[in-house]
């Protein structure tokens, strides 16, 4: 059940995004952008190897890390087949770190004097969660009297990082069914490789969510119509949640929980320093 949640919440993702916007205000952010997700991914693989991690755990916290937080490990969860219990413990150790983000990047960026612009950003690319995202944003907005600005530079950097969710689940689930086939009997028709097979069909369904409100939002549709779609959306991860929540061993996650807690804190700081190390670079802070 959970996994039916998860899919339908990352297609209600799709009619938060109008394309269009993403595409014109994202242009600047993507070198940042490709930086941090490559970073978070290598650290991830590297980590997976030297610390013998699951398979699973390793790619949902790298890709969490790397794209956007809990959005990006439920698309991939389905994808990967992963277990609640793997889910669960993944989201616990990206959510630690949103929170630590939300509440320590608005100081570390008065204190490296970034601008406005170099805060909106560091918050889009170095912060996990949408949710996390917008609060760190909104403290920066507050403590400069910035109406908000720097929201929506974060939020649109953000948006654009989201949509890094598409390429990340279609290679996963190509790589499955390619190891899958393999697996199996090489006579054997089932066991070939099919794109079919393989092709999430719930992506399909969030990049047909995404161009539907781009299209009507370009038609003078106001975004507002979307809304009970994106609140429906944030329902269905909460009801996911707790239903993967219930079905998790809690003594269990915790007595596991050092390395993937050891690969999300290395993920965030690698990500953090690549994010500011890039702004540095292009002169934007």
């Amino acid at each position: 059940m959970s996994k039916y949640l998860l899919q339908a919440s990352v297609v209600g993702l799709g009619f938060g995004m109008n394309l269009s916007q993403i595409l014109a205000g994202g242009k600047q952010s993507l070198p940042i952008i490709i930086s941090t997700i490559t970073t978070s991914l290598i650290i991830a693989f590297i980590l997976y190897k030297a610390l013998k991690l699951k398979t699973n755990n390793a790619i949902l916290v790298g890709v969490g890390s790397s794209i956007c937080g809990g959005s990006a490990i439920a698309a991939t969860a389905p994808v990967i087949d992963a277990t609640d219990e793997e889910v669960a413990q993944s989201i616990s150790v990206i959510f630690l770190f949103n929170v630590l983000a939300a509440l320590i990047f608005p100081t570390l960026g008065a204190v490296l004097g970034l601008s406005n612009e170099g805060f909106g950003l560091f918050a889009g690319t170095a912060i996990n969660d949408t949710s996390s995202v917008t609060a760190a944003a909104s403290t920066w907005d507050s403590m400069w009297n910035l109406g908000s600005e720097t929201l929506n530079t974060a939020v649109t950097v953000k948006l654009t990082r989201t949509l890094a969710i598409i390429p990340i689940t279609l290679v996963l689930s190509l790589i499955r069914a390619r190891s899958a086939s393999k697996a199996g009997t090489a006579d054997s028709s089932a066991n070939k490789f099919s794109l079919k097979r393989a092709f999430p069909m719930f992506i399909l369904y969030f990049i047909i969510a995404a161009i539907i409100t781009t299209v009507c939002m370009s038609m003078g549709v106001s975004a507002d119509v979307f809304a009970p779609l994106k609140e429906l959306s944030k329902f269905f991860i909460i009801m996911a949640m707790a239903a993967i929540g219930l079905n998790s061993n809690v003594v269990k996650l915790i007595k596991s929980g050092g390395k993937p807690l050891l690969l999300g804190a290395c993920c965030w700081v690698g990500i953090t320093i690549v994010s500011l190390g890039m702004q540095h670079v292009m002169h934007i802070w």
